[in-house]
């Protein structure tokens, strides 16, 4: 891959087809998310059924404190429906 600007954001298909990865894949219908490890040590996430979309670019830092914090039930409140109508949108200050 020819050195590009790798930004937040970006095109998802900029980064190439070869290297992506479905961690998070079971029986949603091949709805997934798909991350590609980057040769600086970042890690992009893109939708599978939007390849060419965003392509969501995070340091490893910030992946291994996602990662902890949901294996520790942080992220729980994601897997709880919402009523409908009704937003249960959690702020932290």
């Amino acid at each position: 891959m020819d050195r590009i600007r790798i930004y937040n954001g970006m095109p998802a298909k900029e980064l190439g087809t070869e290297g992506w990865h479905k961690p998070w894949s079971g029986g949603n219908g091949g709805e997934c998310v798909e991350a590609m490890r980057l040769g600086d040590g970042r890690i992009a996430l893109r939708q599978s059924t939007d390849p060419d979309g965003p392509a969501l670019i995070y340091t490893h830092r910030e992946m291994v404190s996602f990662i902890e914090g949901a294996k520790a039930g942080h992220a729980d409140f994601l897997l709880t429906a919402a009523p409908a109508g009704r937003c249960t949108e959690r702020r932290t200050a």
